[in-house]
């Protein structure tokens, strides 16, 4: 019965262990990367917003926020530098909650509802765990070093 139901997936889904980070990469780096690129686009309008939702100088930090999101969309797409660009993205995040949902929140559900709680979860994974081996990083280590970490697949 052990077998059956702890070794038995324990071993299947070894096979898979590079698929979450890579997915993970994808999703958010696909987000950001477009989330970024049309905040760029309308700049004024978003100097504006984050104006009204209290952000301290609104016309530095919102082109830096904008240009943090796209590049590190760009990054996490093709898994570069990805747990340096993980921690600038959850700051992103924790910023979002704390100026533009934070009046919203009345419960813990209500919190860990909000897409930037799962997005900053996400951030934190990839910065722990690492891009996985189908990303740049990878293959960066893998060049520069005689033997990379295990946990790049080596």
């Amino acid at each position: 019965m052990i077998t059956v139901l702890y070794d038995w997936p324990r071993v299947v889904t070894g096979w898979f262990t590079w698929l979450p980070p890579l997915a993970i990469r994808i999703v958010v780096g696909w987000v950001f990367l477009w989330s970024g690129w049309q905040k760029l686009q309308i700049l004024p309008r978003m100097i504006e917003n984050f104006r009204s939702w209290g952000i301290p100088a609104p016309e530095v930090l919102t082109p830096l926020v904008s240009g943090i999101e796209f590049a590190g969309g760009l990054l996490l797409l093709v898994g570069l530098c990805t747990r340096i660009v993980s921690i600038p993205m959850m700051v992103v995040m924790m910023v979002a909650i704390a100026s533009a949902k934070w009046g919203d929140v009345d419960s813990l559900e209500t919190l860990l509802g909000f897409e930037e709680v799962s997005y900053f979860v996400m951030f934190g994974y990839l910065a722990v765990a690492g891009p996985g081996p189908v990303s740049l990083d990878h293959f960066i280590l893998k060049a520069t070093r005689q033997r990379p970490p295990a946990e790049y697949g080596a």
